[in-house]
């Protein structure tokens, strides 16, 4: 059976209006879906992440999928990194890396202290992409405030990702009102064809 495992944000939850769209939507087509939910979101750590992902996935192979919304992108790909065998692909939704001077005005001191071992740690993309048996697909919105489309160039360039830019979905959050993203649907059922 096609596994699929939905890692939401920083400060997200399972419960998010297009992470459990997507998750009945794949179970209607016969996925076994995991929504989890990640520990202490409101202050994401590395290891924390990576060690839950580890014990909720336990025997990942080639039917074993994966998406990812912002940090939750990096958790993942930190995961995959750190296995000895193939998954099958990857959905990464606003996969965020760095934090703007922007955001660090606005947020302050403690949000860039917990985003700092995430932008400073590297990740080993030839390590993560000989583990991907099939695709990574990357959704990016042309006017996400957290980020860039520059990004998109990081991901084709490392994982040979597919690139798709959705107009105006912002961070692709709650806020912003975003409650299903079709483009993540048809992305994951074609990579687990």
């Amino acid at each position: 059976m096609k596994r699929v495992f939905i890692v939401h944000g920083w400060d997200g939850n399972p419960k998010e209006p297009m992470l459990y769209w997507l998750k009945n939507e794949l179970e209607k087509r016969d996925f076994e879906v995991v929504n989890l939910k990640m520990p202490n979101p409101a202050e994401p750590k590395i290891k924390t992440w990576v060690d839950h992902l580890k014990k909720s996935v336990k025997n990942p192979d080639k039917n074993t999928y994966f998406v990812g919304h912002s940090i939750g992108c990096q958790a993942i790909l930190r995961y995959v990194e750190s296995l000895n065998k193939k998954i099958g692909g990857c959905v990464l939704i606003a996969p965020w890396m760095h934090l703007d001077e922007e955001t660090k005005k606005e947020e302050g001191p403690e949000v860039e202290a917990i985003a700092k071992p995430w932008m400073e740690t590297p990740i080993n993309f030839n390590k993560v992409a000989s583990k991907i048996s099939k695709k990574t697909v990357c959704i990016f919105s042309d006017n996400d405030p957290y980020v860039p489309l520059s990004n998109t160039k990081l991901f084709k360039k490392n994982l040979n990702a597919k690139i798709i830019i959705e107009h105006k979905k912002y961070h692709f959050d709650p806020y912003n009102k975003i409650k299903r993203l079709s483009s993540a649907l048809k992305s994951l059922l074609e990579i687990s064809k």
